[in-house]
């Protein structure tokens, strides 16, 4: 499996959350460090790993055939 790295924003219109969300919520209490992201030059700069994040959106979703999403459809890989 390539891990494949995105931007705070690329995550955001992927899981459809406001990236304040992400940044103030659910990094370091779902999403963490090491696991789910990394930073980059010293911490100023975090890059998501979006193959992790999506394996356990997955493993914790109640819908096997697929990711549920904010508004309550389903995202198909």
């Amino acid at each position: 499996m390539a891990q494949v790295y995105i931007t705070v924003e690329e995550l955001s219109d992927l899981i459809r959350y406001d990236v304040r969300t992400i940044r103030e919520r659910l990094k370091d209490s779902v999403l963490f460090d090491g696991m789910h992201y990394i930073r980059l030059f010293g911490g100023h700069e975090i890059l998501y790993d979006w193959e992790a994040i999506k394996q356990d959106m997955c493993k914790f979703s109640t819908t096997a055939m697929g990711m549920p999403m904010a508004r309550g459809s389903i995202a198909h890989d």
